[in-house]
């Protein structure tokens, strides 16, 4: 338990002090990770998801909350798909007060997770798309066309970008990262490595826990990506055929005028 509340303060730490707009400049390193939900037609990795659930609950739950996303919403297609017995299971973890009994009572899958047990440590909820990992060049934001904002690459990336150098700096430890703007942090490395099991038999190495606790903040950020992106696409795709009608009216209309006009001309 004091691992896991160490580690939840350092992350509260590095997400609340960590700036927007620095995130991924000049004098900071975000890698481009392969995500599966990005492109066009990206989605969710369940099982990596279930992972991150996995990672969030047993480390970073200790401190950060994330309000605003319901319980049942686990159980939603392209989420982690649990079934609904392990949602209400899940649910029951977490207690709540409720006003009607004037006692605390088991959540259930129409509650939302519990807030920040911490002040300073932020609300998850929204914190992939609150962080940017690709700026520039020249603030124009042409990296993040052709790349994403980078939220989750730059979540990824700080907790994985320690160097294992510190020093003592008005009274206080920081730790080099080389994700984080200007190089030092004032939080210690919050994963380790094999810091959970995961009961699928991957390995949980450190890059592996940050890519799916960071794909995880992900969905939780946006968990209608899926439908999105196919709204997208069926919005393209009417819009083509519609053009494609458009031409055709458009050249069926003129057609007669066209050859009296070119009747009409005269012969060179």
């Amino acid at each position: 338990m004091l691992k896991k509340l160490t580690t939840g303060v350092a992350l509260a730490l590095a997400l609340a002090t960590g700036p927007v707009l620095a995130a991924g400049s000049e004098d900071s390193h975000v890698t481009d990770y392969d995500f599966s939900f990005e492109g066009p037609f990206g989605s969710y990795d369940q099982m990596q998801l279930q992972r991150g659930l996995q990672v969030y609950t047993e480390i970073c739950s200790a401190c950060h909350g994330m309000k605003f996303v319901p319980i049942r919403s686990l159980s939603d297609e392209g989420g982690p798909g649990l079934p609904e017995d392990q949602v209400r299971a899940y649910a029951e973890f977490y207690e709540i007060y409720d006003e009607d009994i004037d006692d605390y009572r088991p959540r259930r899958p129409v509650d939302h997770f519990p807030e920040s047990s911490l002040e300073n440590a932020p609300d998850l909820s929204l914190m992939a798309k609150a962080r940017a990992g690709f700026h520039g060049p020249y603030g124009l934001g042409i990296n993040q066309f052709f790349k994403g904002m980078g939220g989750p690459e730059y979540i990824a990336s700080l907790l994985t970008g320690y160097t294992g150098e510190d020093k003592e700096e008005a009274g206080a430890i920081l730790y080099e990262n080389t994700a984080y703007p200007g190089g030092w942090i004032a939080m210690a490395p919050p994963l380790y490595g094999e810091d959970v099991v995961y009961a699928d038999g991957t390995e949980a190495s450190m890059q592996q826990e940050a890519q799916d606790v960071a794909a995880f903040l992900m969905w939780a950020a946006e968990p209608k990506l899926g439908a999105r992106k196919q709204a997208g696409f069926t919005g393209v795709l009417m819009l083509a055929v519609l053009a494609a009608l458009l031409y055709l009216t458009n050249k069926r209309i003129w057609a007669p005028y066209k050859r009296k006009a070119k009747k009409a001309a005269p012969a060179e």
